[in-house]
């Protein structure tokens, strides 16, 4: 996608997260499906009609496409009419989170109660991020006894804000520095932090336990 501007890429991220073809997005705005691939690959914005007919097959916001809301916390519209709260079972949550992402690590630091953002895939059943030798979750997630390790919480979202909906899912168990014999295993992850620098440190966390709800309309 190479001179694709920041509209092109919104659109590809958007038509992808809701796993739909040139071909059904289309369909869904009622416009050409060559249209939409040019929009996607060079660098112009559509008139604000087909902005906002895109947004509507996509199930977002023009202000979202447009990246208006990028410097803005997430959620801060007024709740749907009738929102009802839904608990989740294991199983889904684990559904939910599996294409891996950004989820935020929970833990009791130096400083006191601490929550940082890292990128994480799900592998053979645990969480894996990456983080830097010496860093402050190296030190702080350490209890210096062998064989007994910290017990943190992690947490993934997903926020709707078009629709005023979303979920989220909390994962709880010990964090595992994954020694360097076993990095390699651990690399299969295939886990890239966007923050990028020296983070080779594999943090595997086992779930222990697993809970989640969904707010969604009656």
């Amino acid at each position: 996608m190479t001179g694709t501007g920041d509209f092109g890429h919104r659109l590809s991220h958007h038509r992808q997260r809701l796993g739909l073809t040139f071909e059904q997005l289309a369909d869904r705005a009622d416009m050409s499906a060559g249209y939409i691939q040019h929009l996607e690959s060079h660098v112009e914005s559509p008139d604000r009609g087909t902005m906002a007919r895109l947004a509507g097959a996509l199930e977002t916001t023009v202000q979202e496409l447009l990246g208006g809301g990028l410097d803005h916390p997430p959620g801060t519209g007024p709740a749907m009419a009738d929102p009802a709260s839904e608990a989740l079972d294991a199983a889904e949550c684990l559904r939910l989170i599996a294409p891996g992402g950004i989820g935020r690590v929970a833990f009791n630091g130096s400083h006191g109660p601490t929550v940082l953002p890292v990128n994480y895939k799900l592998h053979d059943g645990a969480i894996v991020f990456r983080t830097a030798h010496g860093g402050p979750m190296d030190r702080d997630l350490r209890t210096g006894v062998a064989g007994v390790e910290i017990k943190i919480g992690f947490e993934v979202d997903r926020i709707d804000e078009a629709r005023r909906q979303g979920w989220s899912v909390l994962v709880q168990g010990p964090a595992h520095h994954v020694p360097d014999d076993e990095a390699a295993k651990a690399a299969e992850a295939d886990v890239t932090p966007w923050a990028g620098g020296d983070r080779r440190l594999y943090i595997r966390i086992v779930p222990h336990q697993i809970t989640g709800r969904r707010i969604h309309g009656l």
